[in-house]
């Protein structure tokens, strides 16, 4: 497999794993303040990505060449994680996933400024349409009549402006630092950042303010660490053999896992708004994506062999 493909795919379980996270955070911020549940993930995250990269390589690489860059990284991904999780407690996964998808939109507009890759009319002209979709999904009331939309609806585009920066600096990195490095580093802002807050807001599992047996309030914030630290360390990976604005679009898909599980677990389907604004949002990242399959196609057609294995870092 070519390593354009074998990004394409590490990318696509990745965000399965998000979507499964953020399903899991979801449950728990009925029983867990948010910033003890998005501390414990990244805890935990840390725990299990220093244990797997001891075990496989035997060695746990620390050092940086750009150490300012990593802590930059690790405390957009803090942030946003927080913004994400204290909105899944106010409004429906689904809703909280599409808002977000203006993530992959601001990704592409960063690689094209900051990364210098190239982004041709087509991917402008999806961007626009996606940040159209986005507006739709938000339900201000003068596209839909209603009322003010819920204030929290302002939490995952918060969300996806620093998450967008969180992607972009991941690619950055993939030219400077090992792998392991950056991986490593994903989750040690998350826990020096939010353990100042812990005193404050602290429940133990178990306990009678959390309505929830110990052994599953447990369970679920290791389950947040775990499927945290496998799924951004697919994405470092990801982001290692392909171009950021390339693995952008690919995060709608990510869309059909949140509605099905907002659906199934939640019983919270979704309305005909937040499914047109999904909609809108998917075409323009299909478009945005079909520039680059273009350009890719006809080489390999014409060479008979693999794709070219790497972007611009």
């Amino acid at each position: 497999m070519s390593a354009t493909l074998s990004g394409i795919a590490l990318n696509l379980v990745a965000l399965l794993l998000f979507t499964t996270m953020d399903t899991t955070g979801k449950l728990l911020t009925a029983h867990f303040p948010v910033l003890q549940l998005v501390f414990m993930r990244f805890v935990f995250h840390v725990m299990f990505v220093a244990l797997a990269i001891r075990l496989l390589t035997g060695a746990l690489p620390w050092r940086s060449r750009a150490p300012w860059l990593q802590m930059a990284r690790g405390l957009c991904l803090a942030l946003a994680s927080t913004l994400f999780v204290f909105a899944l407690a106010y409004i429906p996964l689904a809703d909280a996933t599409a808002i977000g998808f203006a993530s992959p939109l601001f990704t592409v507009v960063l690689a094209a400024l900051w990364l210098r890759e190239q982004v041709g009319w087509r991917r402008w002209l999806g961007v626009c349409i996606g940040l159209l979709g986005v507006l739709v999904a938000v339900r201000p009331p003068f596209l839909t009549g209603g009322p003010l939309p819920h204030w929290a609806t302002l939490l995952p585009l918060g969300n996806a402006v620093l998450y967008a920066i969180y992607q972009i600096l991941t690619r950055r990195l993939a030219a400077v630092d090992d792998p392991r490095v950056t991986i490593l580093y994903t989750g040690v802002m998350g826990v020096l950042l939010l353990a100042v807050a812990q005193p404050w807001v602290w429940l133990w599992p178990g306990s009678t303010g959390t309505g929830l047996a110990a052994g599953w309030g447990w369970a679920g914030m290791v389950a947040l660490g775990a499927l945290g630290a496998a799924g951004h360390g697919l994405l470092v990976l990801a982001f290692s053999r392909v171009q950021a604005s390339l693995l952008a679009p690919l995060a709608y898909t990510q869309l059909l896992w949140a509605l099905i599980a907002s659906a199934v677990v939640f019983g919270q389907g979704p309305d005909g708004v937040t499914l047109s604004g999904a909609a809108i949002i998917a075409c323009g990242g299909v478009l945005v994506a079909w520039p680059a399959r273009r350009r890719r196609a006809a080489p390999a057609a014409a060479a008979a062999g693999p794709l070219a294995r790497r972007g611009k870092p």
